[in-house]
Order: C-alpha cells, then sequence, then structure tokens
C-alpha cells in the first residue's frame, strides 16, 4: 500500500504548532511525497539544507542562509536551481529570517513550497520529521478488537462469531478501555513499536450480536474509550481442540507463540472459547501474565524449577 502527503496537507497539520507562514510556491501545494520515495532514496524526510542528499523538507537556517550568501552569483543561482530541481515537498527557514529575493522567486516559478517559522531549526525537524515519519509509516488494518487492558494494548482476535465484541464490552463494564472494534489500524512508528488507532468512521463504536451498534462513550463514558495504545499482547479466541496437543506443556506454560504484524513478532496467548469459561477473567489474567513475563517473571519456569528441586535426592 502506498501512503502519500502533500505540502498542503503537511502545511495545515503544523501551521498553528509552528506558527508558519506560506510566502510563495503556492501553486505547489499539491506537490506530493509518497512512501515508496522515502524507502527507494537515502536522505531523510526532514533535515538542513543539503545538495548532495536533498531532503524531502529542507530546512534553511542561519548557518544555510550565511553559507548562501558567501556564493558568486554564478555559483548561487547553480545551488539554488539544484534545490528546486530535486522537487522538495517545501523549502522551510527558520527564526523567522529575511527569505533571499532570489530564493523567493525561484520557489514562486518552480512552484515549490517556501514557508518560514519563528522556531529553531531543531525544532522545525523533529516537529516535521515526526509528523512525515507518522504519516508515512507501513500500516495495516486488521479483523478484531483493540482494549487497553491493565495499562497495555491487547488485541483480540478470532473466527466471526467467537465473542470478540461481546468480550470487549464486559472488559469495559470491568473498567478497560475500548480502541477499536471490529478493524483497527496499525501504524509501525518505530522498529519495535505498533500504533493501533480507530478509524474515524467507527470511533467510539461497538457492534455486539443481538444488540447492534451502540456508542460506547455515550454509554459509560469518555473513560471507556481511549484514542490510541501502542500494541504489546493478542488474545486469540478459538474452538477447543478435540484432541490434546502432543506433551501437554501448554498446561503449564499457556498457549503462547508469536503472530507476525508488518515487521514485528507479536507475542499471542490462545483462549479456548467454551460454555462456563469466564473469558473476561481469563483475559485479564492472560495480561497481566504477559506483564509479568515482560518484567522476567515466569511462574511455568518457577514451578518446573521447584518441581525438579522436590524431586532431587536428598543428601
Amino acid at each position: 500500500m502506498t501512503l502519500s502527503v502533500n505540502a498542503r496537507e503537511t502545511f495545515d497539520e503544523l501551521q498553528s504548532r509552528l506558527d508558519l507562514r506560506w510566502l510563495a510556491g503556492r501553486n505547489g501545494e499539491a506537490q506530493v511525497l509518497e512512501s515508496v520515495d522515502t524507502n527507494a532514496r537515502r536522505p531523510s524526510l526532514a533535515g538542513y539544507l543539503n545538495i548532495i542528499y536533498p531532503n524531502k523538507v529542507q530546512i534553511l537556517g542561519a548557518e544555510e542562509l550565511a553559507w548562501m550568501d558567501s556564493l558568486d552569483a554564478r555559483p548561487r543561482w547553480d545551488v539554488i536551481g539544484r534545490i528546486m530541481d530535486a522537487r522538495p515537498l517545501a523549502l522551510v527557514i527558520s527564526k523567522n529570517q529575511d527569505c533571499p529575493a532570489d530564493l523567493l522567486q525561484a520557489a514562486e516559478e518552480s512552484g515549490i513550497a517556501l514557508w518560514v517559522s519563528p522556531r529553531r531549526g531543531h525544532e522545525l525537524f523533529n516537529h516535521i520529521q515526526y509528523f512525515l515519519a507518522r504519516r508515512l509509516a507501513p500500516r495495516v488494518t486488521l479483523h478484531g478488537v483493540f482494549m487497553e487492558i491493565y495499562s497495555i494494548g491487547v488485541l483480540i482476535t478470532g473466527e466471526s462469531g467467537a465473542g470478540k465484541s461481546e468480550l470487549a464490552l464486559e472488559l469495559v463494564t470491568r473498567g478497560h478501555r475500548l480502541v477499536a472494534d471490529d478493524a483497527p489500524e496499525f501504524t509501525q512508528i518505530a522498529p519495535d513499536v505498533l500504533d493501533g488507532t480507530c478509524p474515524e468512521l467507527l470511533q467510539d463504536m461497538l457492534e455486539v450480536r443481538g444488540i447492534g451498534v451502540f456508542n460506547v462513550r455515550q454509554t459509560f463514558g469518555d473513560t471507556a474509550v481511549k484514542r490510541n495504545k501502542y500494541l504489546r499482547l493478542v488474545v486469540h479466541l478459538t474452538r477447543p481442540h478435540l484432541e490434546p496437543k502432543p506433551g501437554g506443556m501448554d498446561r503449564l506454560t499457556g498457549d503462547l507463540d508469536t503472530t507476525r504484524i508488518l515487521d514485528l513478532d507479536v507475542p499471542r496467548i490462545t483462549l479456548p472459547v467454551m460454555p462456563g469459561r469466564n473469558l473476561a477473567v481469563l483475559t485479564e489474567a492472560a495480561t497481566r501474565q504477559h506483564i509479568l513475563r515482560s518484567k522476567g517473571v515466569d511462574p511455568a519456569a518457577a514451578f518446573m524449577a521447584r518441581h525438579s528441586h522436590f524431586l532431587e535426592p536428598s543428601p
């Protein structure tokens, strides 16, 4: 899936935060940056002026403008021409510095967005890089219910009719929070972080068979929903196996494995769905168990060590 963002969207998103003003190149507001561009090129999404490996957003601080002023007329025009030929998404001047007339003219003629901000260069870099990285990060939509349980993000998956939404409803009544029902979107915002959010169309909604669609925020209050959460655990609901697994070690360790989501292996625990089982309590217990394991505490390993010690012959 190819993601994209244009200059107008970037400006609108960051204008109030960075006090941006659009100086020139308004006809370049449709200039598009696609995720494929960021994979195929060496430079970063945003950075200080770089002629050899042009960044997608070129930041011009006091040093960059001073360097350009030190150039003779011909090399200066050559540098400006190379900046425009690289077709950046935008040029941003920091600290409300005066924009050189030739740069202003070139941006207007080339249709390259030229902005100015009172913020320092490193602030511009951090905000722009963060926005573009999130906007163009790899993402995927999964089928399931995404919840915040004991402060960690838990994705509940399973076949249609397995009881995911009913489980989510019971967890909400127990004080946990809903992020997204049916189609949560996950974005890999860092090498080891998947951020889960809810599509705008489904915001605050939960669909339960027999009840229909209802608004969790209106029903249970603002504290029952959450805008986004990092995914840390998958709880998979399944019908029980007719035949026991060979070895039976899962009776001690639980049915644990991992599932691949984008570039990450996320821990997954499988819970059999059977009449009389309290899945909400089991899901809470599985989440607590995962938190313990993430801290290096493994009750199953401790039990097996205790068992081995008990079987050792006395001296």
